[in-house]
């Protein structure tokens, strides 16, 4: 009753780390699979990055390959695959009330600053790879689970300000710092977890 996919063709909804997607498999021997899928979302928060509190938008948006080795008698596969990888951060300064605002170890007056504004983005191919586990019933719809790491690289981050300091050399100077601090700390998310549920339908 229970067991690992089967069927040649299947399609399916997800949900995990990566957004929502959706996802076509294909299975051209009986223990190997080709999966292709697109995910997307868009997920809101606010904190501190470099020492300047902000509102964040992630906006995930990425359409990969994957190949999948499968077990026989066991619902476990092992994957690897290529992301066309889209996901970015955005960044807007939180107002601070008129109170002087840091860039770099030197503070300014906050309309010399004004609002920041700052895009981190990654690299456009982003290699993956995880296990998974699949799980049918009577060989036409089932749940997937997978575990994996998406490897995004370094970050790269755009960070410009709409003060009255805009032109000034040594305002650019401490905001090129703040930039490559906000660079530093977003490096974390050069790997991303993926952890995603399926709900598969087989043809």
């Amino acid at each position: 009753m229970f067991g690992s996919a089967s069927a040649d063709f299947g399609v399916g909804v997800k949900a995990g780390t990566l957004g929502l997607g959706l996802e076509g498999r294909w299975s051209p021997l009986p223990y190997i699979d080709v999966r292709v899928g697109a995910n997307a979302y868009d997920y809101d928060t606010d904190g501190s990055e470099a020492g300047i509190d902000y509102y964040g938008t992630l906006e995930l948006e990425s359409f990969y390959a994957t190949g999948n080795i499968k077990f026989p008698l066991s619902p476990m596969r092992l994957t690897g695959g290529v992301f066309a990888n889209n996901n970015e951060i955005a960044l807007t300064s939180e107002d601070t009330g008129g109170q002087p605002i840091e860039l770099g170890g030197v503070p300014f007056p906050a309309d010399v600053v004004g609002t920041l504004n700052g895009r981190t983005y990654f690299e456009d191919i982003a290699p993956y790879v995880g296990v998974g586990f699949d799980f049918e019933v009577f060989g036409k719809v089932g749940l997937n689970f997978d575990l994996g790491v998406l490897w995004q690289g370094e970050p790269n981050v755009d960070l410009v300000a709409d003060g009255t300091g805009a032109g000034l050399a040594p305002f650019q100077a401490a905001l090129e710092v703040e930039r490559q601090e906000l660079e530093d700390d977003l490096s974390d998310y050069k790997a991303w977890p993926v952890v995603s549920l399926a709900f598969i339908y087989n043809f």
